[in-house]
């Protein structure tokens, strides 16, 4: 491992834990600065002579940088992909340096509303509006402090799967392979739809405050509990849910109770998910990274689709979830058609989107053939 003199990373430093780099000025794709703009990251592995066997992993909305591992300080959740880094593992760290970082606008050390601006106070309603690419830009710059000259690979699902592709246009020569998992190219009216709700909730809850409840001593958690409700059900199936919950009761309750209306099954499991990222994510965060989301599409500026995945050249790995209805298949068959190199995956999956997610025996199959093939 190399050893650097500004600290960022030295032997004997344990894996995975949080770490923070401080990048100064990022331009914005909408026009404006962020200044002092600050990185929360993570690494396993060794960094080689070459500074060539990189892979960057990327997190989808509510992720962080924290891909593997327990919970604990800085780490309010275990690892979101267990399993995926370590020795033997798809990304094998006897081989590879591998790296993941916490998107910018997200609420896990990086740079986001919750973070000071030049004025001392919480951005909060007034961080700007970032994109897909900024985030990307965000990354860039960060390898080049730690002197990365080369992805192997970049590899991510969902939103992550967004900043891969986006890697694998803006990237060029730098990117060898890209693995895009359960995402697309560009955001679907279908999938800005749905947002679009999420995003309400979130602002109808008279304690979002405009973004600026940070000093109010309330949060916005019913808004955002209701946003994360909207958006769990995209990430699972019709199927699921019914075989998994049908028109049972929870426990205990009585929908139909003449004194106190109970809960069905699949109500108390979406209060679960809602009071979980309640307790760990920021509403403006999730805002945030909502709206960039939103505003993903590959071929903005670029001639067009067909124009700037045409250009890529790295070696792609596209897969699909079979059951995604958020993500549906034909957005992969999509970008693997368009793209100059693309080996096209299906993953089966009764769960959904979030199979990308959970079936980490066929995920990791997928990985280990990626990255067995020759990269660009």
């Amino acid at each position: 491992m190399r050893r650097r003199d500004d600290g960022t990373w030295r032997e004997g430093d344990p894996v995975g834990d949080r770490r923070f780099l401080d990048l100064g000025e990022i331009h914005l794709e909408r026009g404006g600065v962020l200044t002092e703009v600050r990185v929360a990251y993570e690494t396993w592995g060794r960094l080689n002579a070459d500074a060539d066997n990189v892979v960057l992993v990327e997190h989808a909305l509510t992720g962080d940088s924290h891909v593997v591992g327990p919970a604990g300080p800085g780490h309010p959740t275990p690892g979101w992909w267990d399993g995926l880094i370590g020795p033997g593992r798809p990304l094998d760290t006897e081989r590879f340096f591998v790296v993941s970082t916490n998107v910018l606008g997200g609420c896990q050390g990086t740079t986001g509303p919750v973070s000071a601006a030049p004025d001392g106070r919480a951005w909060g309603g007034r961080f700007p509006y970032v994109t897909i690419r900024d985030q990307v830009r965000v990354e860039e710059a960060l390898l080049d402090r730690l002197g990365v000259t080369r992805l192997a690979a970049v590899i991510g699902g969902s939103m992550g799967g967004m900043r891969a592709i986006e890697w694998a246009v803006m990237g060029g020569e730098r990117v060898e392979r890209a693995i895009v998992l359960a995402s697309t190219a560009h955001a679907t009216a279908d999938q800005i739809a749905w947002a679009q709700a999420q995003l309400l909730a979130i602002r109808t809850d008279p304690d979002f405050a405009g973004g600026d409840y940070y000093d109010t001593g309330r949060t916005p958690d019913a808004g955002l509990g209701i946003a994360r409700r909207i958006a769990h059900v995209t990430y699972r199936t019709e199927t699921e849910l019914n075989d998994r919950f049908g028109r049972e009761a929870q426990p205990g309750e009585d929908p139909l109770g003449s004194t106190e209306r109970g809960r069905f099954a699949v109500e108390s499991y979406l209060d679960h998910h809602a009071s979980k990222l309640t307790r760990r994510f920021d509403a403006n965060s999730y805002v945030v990274l909502t709206e960039a989301m939103n505003s993903h599409d590959v071929g903005r500026g670029r001639g067009g689709l067909a124009d700037a995945l045409g250009r890529v050249e790295a070696d792609c790995t596209i897969a699909s979830v079979d059951t995604d209805r958020l993500y549906p298949p034909r957005l992969s068959d999509e970008m693997a058609e368009l793209l100059p190199r693309a080996t096209r995956e299906s993953i089966h999956s009764a769960f959904g989107h979030d199979g990308f997610l959970i079936e980490s025996d066929q995920v990791a199959g997928i990985v280990r053939g990626a990255l067995a093939r020759g990269g660009r």
